[in-house]
C-alpha cells in the first residue's frame, strides 16, 4: 500500500495531517476514503476562521448545522474529537475520531466513544445527572420537547437498567452490558455515508440513522 503525496491531498498538507496509508492503517477507513475525507476536512477548516484547522464553530456548523446556540452534546463530541485538547481539530484528529463511526468500525470502539460521551466529568462512571444533561442535550439538538416527567421517565429507567450493582453510578462494564441489551443506545454511533465518502459529500449531520 502506497504513501499519498501531497498533490493528492490538494497541494498542501492541513496542520497535523498524516500520510493516507498511516492513518487508514490505524483507522476503519481505506485510503481512498482517507483521501476523501481530507476535501471534506478542507471544506470544514476553511469555511469560517480559513486557517486549515477545525474550530468548535466549523465543527458545529458542519455537523450540526448550528453555531448560535450552546448545545452540550455538540461540545462534548467536539471535545472527544479534540484529542490533543488544543481547542482546534486537526485532519489526523479528525480521520481518527471520526472512524469510530464507520459502519466496519469494532462495536467495542462504539461502546467506549458513547462512554465517554456520557461521562462529562471524566470520572470514569456516569453519574446520574450526567446522563439528564445528555439526554436534555440530545432532545434539543432533535428539537424534541417532552415534559419534566418524561424526560425523568427516561432517565430513571435507563439508569435503573444500566445500574446493575445499584451503587448509584455506571462503569464501563455495565455500559457494555446495557448497551449489548439495548442496541439503540448506539444507533447515532454508526453513520453509514462514511463507507460511501468517496462517492460523495453528503450533508455531515449527526443524527444519521443506521440499521437497527
Amino acid at each position: 500500500m502506497g504513501c499519498a503525496s501531497s498533490k493528492q491531498f490538494g497541494g498542501r498538507r492541513a496542520p497535523g495531517h498524516d500520510e493516507a496509508a498511516v492513518l487508514a492503517s490505524e483507522t476503519s477507513f481505506t485510503v481512498n476514503e482517507v483521501e476523501a475525507l481530507y476535501e471534506l476536512y478542507k471544506k470544514m477548516s476553511f469555511s469560517v476562521v480559513k486557517d486549515g484547522l477545525i474550530h468548535k464553530e466549523e465543527f458545529q456548523l458542519a455537523l450540526f448545522r448550528n453555531t448560535n446556540r450552546a448545545n452540550l452534546f455538540a461540545d462534548r463530541v467536539f471535545d472527544l474529537f479534540d484529542l490533543k485538547q488544543n481547542g482546534v481539530i486537526d485532519f489526523g484528529e479528525f480521520v481518527r475520531s471520526l472512524s469510530v463511526f464507520h459502519p466496519k468500525a469494532p462495536e467495542s470502539e462504539k461502546i467506549s466513544f458513547a462512554f465517554k460521551l456520557y461521562d462529562l466529568r471524566g470520572t470514569g462512571y456516569i453519574e446520574k445527572e450526567e446522563l439528564r444533561e445528555m439526554v436534555l442535550a440530545l432532545l434539543d439538538e432533535s428539537d424534541l420537547c417532552l415534559s419534566d416527567n418524561a424526560v425523568e421517565a427516561i432517565v430513571d429507567n435507563t439508569f435503573d437498567q444500566a445500574d446493575s450493582n445499584g451503587d448509584g453510578k455506571i462503569d464501563p462494564n455495565e455500559w457494555e452490558e446495557f448497551v449489548k441489551k439495548n442496541p439503540a443506545a448506539l444507533r447515532n454511533m454508526t453513520l453509514p455515508y462514511l463507507q460511501d465518502i468517496t462517492m460523495a459529500f453528503p450533508s455531515f449531520v449527526m443524527h444519521s440513522e443506521a440499521n437497527d
